[in-house]
């Protein structure tokens, strides 16, 4: 027990010295928002491009959490549309941002990058979800155990499995079941999880890896891709799988 809890605290406690030492306690309302440069120009690049990033999120908050959103372009279109779910306002923000902008201030990580002619097959079955996520009512965002930003974007991966895609292990409320489902097969179809509400939790698969949830901390393991997942921290060892 002492080791566990050790493995849940110590990490927390390492991103709390990182955000202290840091600048991220700076104005987050005059904070940068600006293009990270993570994107070519659309018209630099005519087919069709999916990328899910992350970035930490306000404040304190990012001590524990990022906020991930999705960015698709269609084959020869001249803009991006980008998709957050946040906690102001009608939940889901079309073209809200920049598509690949720091999080007020914060700089983004790629989590899931698809080209070409896959995606080009996956961006209508993405919007789809976009136009029919049950959780888009004023109030209906919650920052604990969800359904919040990690939850819509979770939500999608869900549905298009093919993007064989997980989340930071710091995308707190991407477990949260918003299907209502608290037992099943994971969306790979590889493992299986369990779910008490988004507040306890845990998944074994051959994708999602081995993953604890306790109180939306996350801790695990990636064997697909050696790293382990730490709360707080993130993901230490290989880098996300790109399609």
């Amino acid at each position: 027990m002492l080791i566990f809890l050790l493995l849940l605290v110590g990490p927390i406690a390492v991103s709390a010295a990182n955000y202290l030492l840091g600048d991220r306690r700076e104005n987050w309302q005059t904070a940068d928002r600006s293009s990270a440069g993570l994107l070519p120009k659309p018209a630099d690049n005519p087919d069709a491009l999916i990328r899910v990033f992350a970035a930490r999120t306000v404040r304190w908050r990012g001590i524990f959490a990022v906020h991930t959103w999705i960015v698709v372009k269609e084959r020869g279109a001249s803009r991006y549309s980008r998709y957050d779910y946040t906690a102001w306002g009608e939940p889901i923000r079309i073209d809200g941002f920049a598509a690949d902008g720091r999080w007020f201030g914060a700089v983004p990580e790629v989590v899931v990058s698809v080209e070409g002619d896959k995606a080009e097959q996956l961006i209508p079955k993405i919007r789809s979800v976009v136009e029919n996520y049950k959780f888009r009512a004023y109030g209906d965002y919650r920052p604990w155990p969800g359904p919040n930003s990690n939850t819509f974007i979770q939500a999608i991966l869900d549905t298009v499995p093919e993007l064989n895609a997980v989340l930071p292990p710091t995308a707190i409320g991407k477990d949260y079941p918003y299907r209502g489902d608290w037992f099943g097969l994971t969306p790979s179809g590889t493992g299986a999880f369990l779910s008490l509400g988004g507040y306890l939790g845990l998944t074994i698969g051959w994708i999602e890896g081995f993953e604890l949830n306790f109180f939306g901390g996350v801790l695990g393991l990636d064997v697909r891709r050696p790293a382990l997942k730490l709360p707080g921290i993130g993901r230490i060892g290989m880098p996300f799988a790109r399609s």
